[in-house]
């Protein structure tokens, strides 16, 4: 009888991507409320708590062997486990690197390593593919464009560390990239008039649980001076895919940053 984990549940959706993607699935007895990756979960799998918030009770219910958490947002209800007897494991995956960490730990905890190997293999081959296009792209046109990233509006934050790495990997270049880098909101948020000084050539808004406006960002004030304002470069990607510190955001989020960067290569 294996002595590894038969019954997770995942509070991040990717935790949830990963299991999937190894084909561990039946192993996963809860998820968040939040999850939307893989669709499937959501009608699979029972929702027993929100990401933050929710009752522990609906947790114990399932009776799970290992509960997967997401940094010190869930720090709660982690202790809460842990005092009530749950092995929990706290993951923390702020860039690049720690996204394909994360999946080779999953392969680990549930003995898929070497499907865990091959994931990370393809991704970092659509890394390396991708970083060979924004070297010729920067070639062709002799720098790599500016790129204002905003995570949310009210008030502007800009940037994750992982999101900052993609753009560099597709050829861009971040204006806040040194803000980036902090896990903490409050040292991610410029005012207006960085933005304006920063002069991005292209903005790319991606507002976690709400649609990216680009025409209130093209009417604040001043931001008319800005070349992507004045170009008409506003993009959205949608929260799901970027702000997901998963498979997804180099699956998915890094092709969509390509195109948008060079949208001459279509």
């Amino acid at each position: 009888m294996s002595r590894l984990p038969q019954r997770i549940v995942c509070l991040t959706t990717e935790t949830v991507e990963v299991l999937y993607a190894l084909g561990e699935q039946e192993r996963i007895v809860g998820i968040s409320g939040y999850t939307v990756r893989p669709p499937q979960a959501r009608k699979e799998k029972p929702k027993v708590f929100a990401f933050t918030s929710g009752d522990i009770a609906k947790i114990l219910a399932v009776e799970p062997d290992l509960v997967l958490t997401f940094s010190d947002l869930q720090a709660d209800i982690a202790r809460d486990l842990i005092k009530a007897g749950i092995p929990v494991y706290a993951l923390n995956m702020r860039s690049v690197d720690d996204i394909l960490a994360m999946i080779e730990t999953l392969g680990r905890l549930v003995a898929a390593e070497d499907r865990a190997q091959a994931l990370v293999a393809g991704l970092e081959a659509q890394i390396a593919a991708a970083r060979a296009h924004a070297e010729a792209s920067i070639a062709r046109h002799g720098r790599r464009p500016r790129i204002y990233f905003e995570e949310w509006d009210e008030p502007l934050i800009s940037g994750l560390r992982w999101v900052s790495e993609l753009i560099d990997i597709a050829g861009g270049e971040d204006v806040f990239a040194a803000r980036a880098r902090s896990p903490l909101a409050a040292d991610r948020r410029p005012t207006p008039d960085e933005v304006i000084a920063a002069a991005p050539e292209v903005i790319i808004g991606s507002w976690c649980g709400k649609h990216f406006r680009p025409e209130r960002v093209a009417a604040r004030p001043g931001w008319e001076a800005i070349p992507a304002v004045a170009h008409n470069r506003l993009h959205e990607i949608k929260s799901a895919i970027i702000l997901t510190p998963g498979p997804v955001a180099i699956s998915e989020g890094l092709p969509l940053l390509q195109k948008i960067l060079w949208p001459e290569s279509d």
